[in-house]
């Protein structure tokens, strides 16, 4: 049940920003920010203008953005008769974020769930201006993850990651020390397609991959969970958020979705997290960290006995060999993972409009990482941004000079 305005007491969690407050995870937050009174400051969001709407005469934020301009026109226009400050573009959110000060002796924080790589400069914004971060934003770390933590190690800033994978590990933590860790084991549905052959590969289709067999996500993120790359995107966060090395992260196929990720110590000690699928469990851990509340009634209990049964096997990286390239692309470092960030985002995007099929994702993805391979030499933002677009336009000269295949 939602709380009225007058029954919260505004300084029991931090206050909070949601970027991408339309989307799945964002919209998620706003739920738990209304079922536990947490004072929401601002949204933001791309197009979904009624959406925004909706959410901001809910919680009356100081600002609403929207980063496409005619959209902002369009919510300026439906919030005339309230105090809410509307914004345009990327630009307002970086004002929003510089803007926001807070009387809250818990502080503020800002929840990213912007989609791609486009979230990378919110992230650096937010710790720039001292404020918490829960991330879920996987493309931050993967694109910038070296910028991120030394901006996170600089400002003495605050990262709580809101990933399934990436929230169970961050409470495994809590049973030793980082100095303790000798490997994270980090779990993986396996997908719509666990056990095929590449040749079996070659015959899915595109409505075969969205149907996930465990989670509701985006499409985008569906598909990566259909070829791994998604789990390769995780290892990449890990190594980054943990402090640990690639060789320290073991990916472990585990059909049943339930241990959310584990963490070996250097006793032999394993601890797992477990739960029923639901990202509220991280959502409101994030928001709510260091309390733990209860779950209410919208999320299940976990019945073991129900369960009965829990399975482990390795990948196959072969069939999937986007998961031993993401490996291979943290391991060399540089502005590397951003390449292979937007080669992927670009051939996923060109899957999902049938311009190409399921088997030629890895083979594209994987010809652009070895075309931008010198960018493992370099590590400044423009770096970044530089092999972003770099990346992005070697896959359309590359698919330019391909034949239809679907």
């Amino acid at each position: 049940m939602e709380k009225n305005q007058t029954d919260r007491n505004p300084t029991a969690y931090p206050d909070l920003v949601i970027l991408g407050c339309t989307g799945s995870v964002g919209s998620q937050a706003a739920d738990v920010a209304a079922a536990h009174g947490i004072r929401v400051r601002g949204l933001s969001a791309r197009q979904n203008v009624t959406e925004v709407e909706a959410q901001a005469r809910r919680f009356q934020p100081e600002f609403a953005v929207m980063t496409d301009t005619t959209a902002a026109a369009d919510l300026k226009v439906r919030l005339h008769d309230t105090d809410i400050c509307v914004l345009s573009g990327f630009e307002g959110i970086s004002h929003m974020l510089a803007a926001l000060k807070t009387d809250n002796p818990r502080g503020l924080t800002v929840e990213n769930s912007i989609l791609g790589e486009a979230g990378l400069g919110p992230t650096l914004e937010t710790l720039r201006a001292g404020h918490r971060l829960a991330l879920a934003n996987k493309e931050s770390l993967v694109v910038g993850g070296e910028l991120v933590m030394e901006l996170c190690r600089k400002t003495g800033g605050e990262i709580l990651p809101v990933d399934s994978e990436h929230c169970a590990i961050f409470q495994c933590l809590r049973a030793g020390r980082r100095e303790e860790i000798k490997k994270i084991l980090l779990t993986a549905s396996g997908g719509p397609f666990f056990g095929y052959s590449r040749e079996q590969l070659s015959g899915v289709t595109k409505e075969m991959t969205l149907r996930h067999p465990t989670w509701k996500m985006g499409a985008k993120i569906t598909v990566d969970s259909a070829t791994l790359m998604n789990k390769g995107f995780e290892v990449i966060e890990a190594v980054h958020l943990f402090g640990v090395r690639p060789d320290q992260v073991q990916v472990v196929v585990h059909r049943e979705s339930m241990i959310h990720s584990m963490v070996e110590y250097i006793d032999h000690s394993i601890i797992a997290q477990l739960s029923v699928p639901d990202m509220r469990h991280c959502v409101q851990y994030a928001l709510t960290h260091p309390d733990r509340l209860p779950a209410g009634e919208t999320v299940g209990e976990l019945d073991l006995l129900s369960v009965g049964t829990l399975t482990f096997a390795p990948p196959d990286g072969t069939a999937f060999p986007l998961l031993p390239l993401a490996v291979d692309c943290i391991t060399r470092g540089g502005a590397l993972p951003a390449v292979l960030n937007a080669a992927n985002e670009e051939v996923v995007a060109a899957f999902l409009s049938d311009r190409i099929r399921f088997c030629d994702i890895p083979e594209l993805v994987s010809r652009v990482v070895e075309t931008c391979s010198e960018a493992a030499t370099r590590h400044s933002y423009e770096d970044i941004l530089a092999y972003d677009r770099l990346a992005r336009e070697e896959v359309q000269r590359i698919m330019s000079h391909m034949p239809s295949s679907v």
